[in-house]
């Protein structure tokens, strides 16, 4: 039994699929079968159910699988404490970031964390914040970006800054009169969102709960025309006069629209906003690594 080995089973398992799992683990596909069939045979047991369809562990492979999943932390812990006898500021830092934070942080924070920590490479990632939960346990990453709350055992959270949500309008909008926008103002608008999965929807959905109601409009059955996979695409729609849409402040920055096509205007206060915070597992060693990459954030000037 190996550990990588436990690491196969424990891909199979969430994706069900052989191929997606060898794809994740970059391995081939009969590489990865072979593997899981040899510790199969060592253990004397099925670990999972082989369909035409999908592969799903079996009773007793979800036990297994869930203690895999333990001794891979506990074998990345070891590395983490391995490097404790390193130069912190030289080894790669792996960093991931929700979809909704990395595009427009990444960009700024780059230079940033080059002129604080220029001999330590930045691996960077984005996902979702139940895939960078999961990342981070297992430690293929060192320390995610995300909007609060965040709870996990053993994993330290640190607040970054706070970022107030927006309403992004056509510049010809009715509300682009108002200085200042309710969340009732938007009851009757086609207000575009993220679709599931993504915490801001979560966020934005909590601030305005009448915006789970379908639109009192016989011409209008839904109150999406679309829900986006990510926040260009919802820009994109409001530019094409399909709707608005909320986005955090970051998001409307740099836009390549030109000006006075697409107008922003702030929520009335108290205005709805996110904070945005860093958070990595307690037994990681590299603590110099952790605070170059939050000054370098903080150095990136996101005061909104």
């Amino acid at each position: 039994m190996t550990l990588t080995e436990l690491r196969y089973i424990v891909m199979l398992a969430k994706e069900q699929h052989f191929g997606r799992a060898a794809e994740r683990c970059f391995v081939s596909q009969p590489t990865l079968s072979i593997a899981v069939k040899k510790l199969e045979e060592e253990l004397g047991i099925a670990l999972f159910e082989r369909t035409k369809s999908r592969v799903h562990p079996t009773p007793i492979g979800d036990q297994i699988v869930a203690q895999a999943q333990q001794i891979l932390e506990q074998a990345s812990s070891i590395k983490d404490l391995a490097s404790t006898g390193k130069d912190q500021l030289t080894s790669p830092l792996s960093v991931g970031a929700i979809f909704t934070i990395g595009p427009y942080l990444f960009p700024h924070l780059m230079p940033q964390l080059r002129s604080i920590a220029h001999d330590m490479p930045l691996l960077i990632e984005e996902g979702y914040t139940a895939d960078l939960r999961k990342r981070l346990r297992n430690g293929d990453l060192d320390v995610v970006i995300l909007s609060l709350p965040f709870n996990e055992p053993d994993v330290v959270t640190q607040p970054l800054y706070e970022e107030p949500f927006v309403v992004l309008l056509p510049a010809s909008h009715a509300l682009g009169k108002q200085k200042l926008i309710r969340a009732e103002d938007l009851e009757k608008e086609n207000v575009l969102m993220l679709g599931e999965g993504h915490c801001f929807r979560d966020q934005v959905l909590e601030m305005c709960p009448s915006l789970r109601k379908p639109m009192e409009d016989n011409k209008s059955p839904i109150r999406t025309a679309t829900e986006g996979g990510s926040l260009e695409t919802l820009r994109h729609m409001v530019a094409s006069g399909l709707g608005v849409t909320i986005l955090p402040y970051s998001a409307t920055l740099n836009t390549q629209y030109s000006e006075g096509a697409l107008i922003t205007r702030r929520f009335e206060a108290p205005a709805p906003a996110r904070t945005v915070a860093l958070a990595w597992r307690a037994s990681f060693p590299r603590h110099k690594a952790v605070d170059a990459l939050r000054q370098a954030i903080q150095q990136c000037g996101l005061e909104f």
